[in-house]
C-alpha cells in the first residue's frame, strides 16, 4: 500500500454519490497526476491519499463542498487485486506509520496507455472504466492500466491550465478538468461526476501564474 508522506492539505474531494467536485492547488493536482500514473502501471499496489483531514478552505468553498457531500478520502486499485470497499475500515485500522519510499512514474508511457484509451472509447464498447463505490467516507476507484493513465492526464492538464486562468490570483476556483469521462457509464442523470477545479490557497499575493 502506497499513501503520500506529505498530506496533500489544500486539496480536497467531494463524494461523487452528491457531486463529485475535486478541490486542489498546483502541489495537490500535480501529486494526484502522479499518483494515478503510478496505480496505472502497479497492478499489485493499493493507492490510499487521504483528503477528509486538509486545511479548510477560504471563501465559502468548504461549505460548497458539504453540501456536494461531504469530504472523503480516495482509494486507487486494480480490479484484479479483489479489494472490497466492505473490508476496508479494518484494514485502514491496521495501518501504521510506515518508511519513506520513492516511487518512478513513466509519464511518456502514461501519455500514450492514456491516448490509446481514448482511442478504444471512441471505436468500439470498451469494458475498462473506473468504478467509483463510496464506503466508510471512502470513494474506491477500481479500474485498470488505461482508465487510470486517462485520468492522470486529467490531473496533469489541471495542474497546468488552472493556475494560467485570471480569477486563480484572487483564489477563485477554475474549473479545469474532469474524470467523469472515465467512470463507468451510467444513464441515469444522478450518475457519479467528478470534476476537477484549481484554486490557489492563501496568502494569494504570493501566488504567481506559471511564467510570471
Amino acid at each position: 500500500m502506497v499513501q503520500p508522506w506529505h498530506p496533500l492539505r489544500h486539496t480536497a474531494l467531494a463524494d461523487p454519490t452528491g457531486f463529485g467536485w475535486l478541490l486542489g492547488d498546483h502541489d495537490g493536482l500535480s501529486r494526484l497526476a502522479a499518483l494515478f500514473s503510478f496505480a496505472a502501471c502497479s497492478r499489485h499496489t493499493i493507492v490510499h491519499i487521504p483528503l477528509r483531514d486538509g486545511v479548510a478552505m477560504d471563501g465559502g468553498y468548504e461549505q460548497s463542498l458539504k453540501v456536494c457531500g461531504g469530504r472523503v478520502d480516495l482509494v486507487l486499485v486494480h480490479h484484479s487485486l479483489g479489494l472490497r470497499p466492505t473490508a476496508w475500515p479494518d484494514l485502514r485500522r491496521r495501518l501504521g506509520r510506515g518508511g519513506p519510499l520513492t516511487v518512478r512514474t513513466d509519464e511518456r508511457r502514461t501519455a500514450l496507455d492514456a491516448a490509446a484509451w481514448n482511442r478504444q472509447c471512441e471505436h468500439t464498447r470498451t469494458r475498462e472504466w473506473l468504478y467509483p463505490v463510496t464506503h466508510a467516507r471512502t470513494l474506491f476507484l477500481t479500474g485498470s492500466r488505461g482508465p487510470f493513465a486517462a485520468a492522470s492526464t486529467a490531473f496533469e492538464y489541471a495542474a497546468g491550465w488552472g493556475p494560467r486562468q485570471a480569477g486563480a490570483v484572487h483564489g477563485r476556483h477554475v474549473l479545469a478538468s474532469g474524470i467523469t469521462g472515465q467512470l463507468l457509464p451510467d444513464t441515469d442523470q444522478r450518475r457519479p461526476e467528478i470534476e476537477i477545479s484549481f484554486k490557489a490557497h492563501p496568502p494569494y499575493t504570493n501566488f504567481r501564474r506559471p511564467g510570471s
